[in-house]
């Protein structure tokens, strides 16, 4: 939790996760099947067998399993065809939200707050979902080069520690009223250590409730 201003606000602060959150599913290993073959999912796959097994048994852990999965499937793969996916990608993760994170949200909004996505899936297809709901992101960024996705990651893979330093570098906590979290792992709680209301998925009965006396009007852009 961090230290209070003495000098009250009425813009609170919201952080949501994405994958197993805001969107109830893994968004990341989605889009690896949405937008490559199987052919080409299985060849690559062969490749990193024994850290996808390791990582079943929960012998290598997810932050260091996504980039060593994202660079073997994608690797010099043009970035206009990987961008045209994602758009189509997040037109169906868009329909999927989860409902009640989803209003939560829009009554964060509402309230006139920041709201801030903060994920450790790839820029490709969170960019234009955060778009559509006009909110911030945070979020592990990839490289391209030469119009050709390298593969690598252009951030750290945003989970765990790097949540927390890349809030802390982006925004000035007591700046905001309150501070508001939400995720459903591990991953996630470092994040949630920033908040004044933490919320972890399947272990808090409801969501917090919002104060209503600040609330505007906003233009939120539903999904098609």
């Amino acid at each position: 939790m961090h230290a209070k201003s003495e000098t009250y606000k009425t813009v609170n602060l919201a952080l949501f996760d994405f994958d197993g959150t805001l969107y109830p599913k893994d968004s990341f290993t989605g889009f690896i099947f949405f937008a490559l073959s199987k052919r080409h999912i299985v060849k690559r796959g062969l490749k990193i067998l024994p850290w996808i097994q390791a990582y079943y048994l929960r012998l290598y852990p997810a932050h260091a399993m996504r980039p060593r999965l994202f660079e073997t499937m994608f690797k010099d793969t043009p970035i206009d065809f990987v961008e045209k996916l994602a758009q189509e990608y997040t037109q169906k993760l868009l329909k999927k939200l989860d409902p009640d994170l989803l209003n939560q949200l829009r009554q964060h909004q509402q309230r006139g707050d920041h709201v801030v996505l903060v994920s450790a899936s790839v820029d490709l297809y969170l960019a234009p979902i955060c778009d559509v709901l006009k909110i911030d992101l945070i979020c592990t960024q990839t490289e391209t080069k030469d119009g050709l996705l390298t593969g690598k990651y252009s951030s750290e893979d945003c989970s765990c520690e790097q949540k927390k330093i890349r809030i802390l570098e982006k925004y000035h906590l007591d700046d905001y009223h309150a501070v508001y979290a939400y995720g459903n792992s591990e991953e996630d709680l470092e994040m949630l250590s920033l908040a004044d209301y933490p919320y972890m998925m399947g272990e808090q009965k409801g969501l917090p409730v919002l104060d209503s006396k600040y609330a505007k009007s906003v233009d939120i852009k539903k999904p098609a």
